[in-house]
């Protein structure tokens, strides 16, 4: 891993604020990158502050004055360049997201090669930044609207998914002709480092300025709501948890600046007696054990048909006994530490809480101790039979628990899933035509993303990302997401002799 670092050029002590172009001091304030794989410290870097945020908005600002000029197939050629950036260290940035995120070395690869997916799409992008034209009332008008770069972008970014998300933000921001901020978790500083400065060799290489693209790591008073209280900034894009997303909503819609929000996700899928329940059990695990439940994703609810609740549970049981838990390095392994000792303490809490109203577990839940866990922060996934109206049944809790929920009948299954707060992704396993339309219908599932014969994990880049209800309602990635980081305008043009008034007023002597 030292050697990993080194080709990074990561040093023993980092800064942690960065200009695309050069490292910026920092505070003395020191934070340490932990494994959560042993518990042992990676690096250390210097906090950004008050002072490191202020050059950095700065320079975003005025690099956003010369960005906004460049042609946008010329940015979208950058935005390649970075996206050959990353295939070269595809493997380098893996291993280092594996090391200090925990997930498995498969899904840390296929997070860079996500980066790189949406790089190309952004490319593509780059040439289809499209507008409309309208047929005006007025005769010799002609009415079309068009999009202008917004300005700088502030992305922040939660630690389970720090390179792919900021790649949905930042690919997409820089081709649209905006400057990008990044404050990632402080739990990830040297993916985020590593990352930000192989953007940053790629800008040099061709003499963009400085500020197109910045990195502040720091604490949510000194650079969070400085970030999200700066008119400066005209779009925060922020994803993480929904009491973090009603404090940047509300202070940015203060301002009247806007905010893409991709908050919590309580992801349910129905299963009914027609579904292909070998399918239906390898996407329920990867779905609920991936990342070791800490996607937004991550599967949380399974609402499953009576008929067919006893053999779907005997058979998940079985899987998930299954599942080898350890370094996410090793061969074999398919799920590695939770984040901290911390998300380990707010997992054992919520299975408390449970029992106590009544859940029943059915596998796992525990604490692994000794070696090879000597880090506290390995657990079982784990199965709990649940009630729908259970209190904690309505709550995100950010670990490998699946909620077992029986139903009777399509009807029932729809309520019970869209009754929690949250409306990220959903999916039915199902062979029977109605059912599955009537789940995609305006009368089924209430997510931003549905899904049929699926799990809820593994959305692909070239659909737009995210959801409804606490969830935030914004959207990155594909689709049309990209006129989120852009200005509309709508344009008229006259080119009669004439000064005919829309909806046919007239006024003084016409």
């Amino acid at each position: 891993m030292q050697e990993i670092l080194d080709r990074f050029g990561i040093q023993k002590v980092h800064s942690a604020a960065f200009t695309g172009s050069r490292w910026l001091e920092g505070s003395e304030e020191i934070l340490e990158s932990v494994s959560p794989i042993d518990g042992k410290v990676l690096g250390k870097i210097h906090k950004a502050g008050a002072t490191e945020y202020e050059q950095v908005v700065t320079l975003s600002r005025r690099a956003f004055e010369d960005w906004r000029t460049v042609p946008a197939p010329r940015r979208g050629e950058v935005v390649r360049q970075i996206g050959e950036a990353l295939r070269r260290c595809k493997s380098d940035l893996g291993a280092l997201l594996t090391v200090e995120n925990g997930k498995i070395r498969s899904e840390g690869e296929g997070e860079v090669q996500e980066a790189i997916d949406i790089c190309d799409l952004a490319v593509g992008q780059a040439r289809m930044l499209y507008g409309l034209t309208m047929h005006s009332e007025r005769s010799a008008h002609r009415m079309y609207e068009q999009w202008h770069p917004l300005g700088p972008v502030g992305v922040i970014t939660a630690f389970n998914f720090p390179v792919a998300v900021l790649a949905w933000n930042a690919m997409i921001a820089l081709v649209a002709g905006d400057t990008v901020i990044w404050k990632p978790s402080s739990t990830m500083p040297l993916t985020s480092i590593a990352l930000s400065g192989l953007i940053g060799e790629v800008l040099q290489q061709n003499a963009i300025p400085e500020g197109v693209f910045s990195l502040v790591i720091g604490d949510r008073d000194e650079i969070g709501e400085r970030m999200i209280n700066d008119r400066r900034v005209p779009l925060v894009s922020a994803t993480g948890s929904v009491a973090m997303g009603r404090r940047v909503g509300q202070v940015v819609a203060r301002r009247l600046g806007r905010t893409i929000l991709e908050l919590g996700g309580n992801n349910g899928i129905i299963v009914m007696p027609s579904a292909d329940l070998h399918l239906a059990v390898r996407a329920i695990l990867f779905g609920a054990v991936g990342t070791a439940g800490q996607r937004c994703t991550t599967t949380r609810r399974l609402i499953i048909h009576e008929q067919i609740y006893d053999r779907l549970v005997e058979a998940l049981v079985a899987a998930y006994r299954q599942v080898k838990i350890g370094n996410p390095f090793e061969e074999g392994v398919l799920m590695g530490p939770l984040i901290d000792r911390r998300a380990v303490e707010t997992m054992q809490k919520a299975l408390r809480e449970i029992k106590k109203q009544g859940g029943k577990i059915l596998y796992g839940g525990e604490v692994l101790q000794g070696e090879p866990y000597t880090s506290g922060t390995y657990v079982t996934p784990c199965l709990v039979e649940a009630d729908h109206d259970m209190d904690l049944v309505f709550e995100e809790t950010f670990a490998p628990i699946l909620y077992l929920i029986r139903c009777g009948d399509m009807e029932e299954a729809i309520a019970i899933h869209n009754a929690v707060p949250q409306g990220l992704s959903s999916a039915i396993f199902s062979n029977d035509l109605r059912e599955t339309e009537t789940f995609l219908s305006h009368v089924g599932s209430d997510c931003g993303i549905a899904n049929v014969n699926i799990g809820t994990s593994g959305a692909e880049i070239g659909g737009a990302f995210g959801g409804e209800k606490e969830t935030g309602g914004g959207r990155e990635s594909g689709s049309d997401a990209w006129k989120a980081y852009m200005r509309r305008q709508t344009n008229t043009i006259n080119w009669s002799q004439e000064l005919p008034l829309a909806q046919g007023i007239k006024f003084g002597d016409d």
